[in-house]
């Protein structure tokens, strides 16, 4: 295995924290390879979201705020060999590591995380204020993804998928997404196909959409966030 730095130096525990992260990451992330046929594209990995679009004093929006929770199964998976004072229980610092290698490999799949404002691509910053949280046999990854360029805009348009579908996103049932610090007259609202349209979508496709680029298959399942005001 090529081996993976930390900032902080190669302990050996660093070492090993640093290992079982990226196994979880290559978990998390092999679905961007190719699926051969339709009958494999669903999902392995569920997440379920809650976010904040966070506006400046100006008026500007800055970024989001995410807390990814994951399944129990990919929780146990993830956690399995980790040290910690009282088994089964994971404090905020027994996984900064692995906290830190998620965040950074995610970057190279822009977080599944997709933005326009006033109809023009956006991009994303590094991630700030990133930590893990165990709680109730899962984790939840909270993170905040800047704006590289924070400006005002009257709508904001994003997209959260995995292109392959291995991973299923989903917002929380109780605010699943909000505006902080918002300008007045703001208005959210929040869309995931439904199962039926997806499927038919994806029946329409056909095998072609299956090859070595299958980012089509994942935008059919993509949650959408739109935000208008006035």
């Amino acid at each position: 295995m090529t081996r993976c730095t930390t900032p902080h130096g190669g302990t050996a525990r660093r070492w090993t924290v640093c290992r079982r992260a990226l196994a979880v990451l290559v978990a998390l992330v092999a679905g961007l390879v190719a699926l051969p046929r339709p009958g494999l594209a669903h999902p392995h990995v569920w997440v379920v979201m809650a976010s904040e679009l966070i506006y400046g004093a100006d008026g500007s929006v800055t970024g989001v705020r995410n807390a990814w929770t994951f399944d129990d199964m990919f929780s146990t998976y993830a956690t399995q060999g980790l040290d910690s004072k009282q088994k089964g229980v994971f404090t905020r610092d027994e996984l900064k590591d692995l906290a830190e290698v998620n965040v950074t490999s995610l970057k190279e799949y822009d977080f599944f995380t997709y933005a326009k404002l006033d109809g023009k691509d956006q991009s994303f910053g590094d991630p700030v204020d990133y930590w893990l949280e165990f709680k109730d046999s899962q984790l939840t990854l909270h993170f905040t993804l800047p704006l590289k360029a924070p400006q005002k805009a009257k709508g904001v348009d994003l997209e959260i998928y995995d292109p392959s579908y291995f991973v299923d996103f989903s917002f929380g049932e109780r605010d699943p997404f909000v505006l902080k610090n918002a300008p007045n007259a703001c208005k959210v609202a929040v869309r995931k196909p439904t199962d039926q349209e997806s499927a038919a979508k994806i029946q329409n496709l056909g095998e072609a959409a299956f090859g070595q680029d299958n980012s089509r298959v994942g935008q059919l399942f993509a949650n959408k966030v739109s935000v208008r005001c006035s």
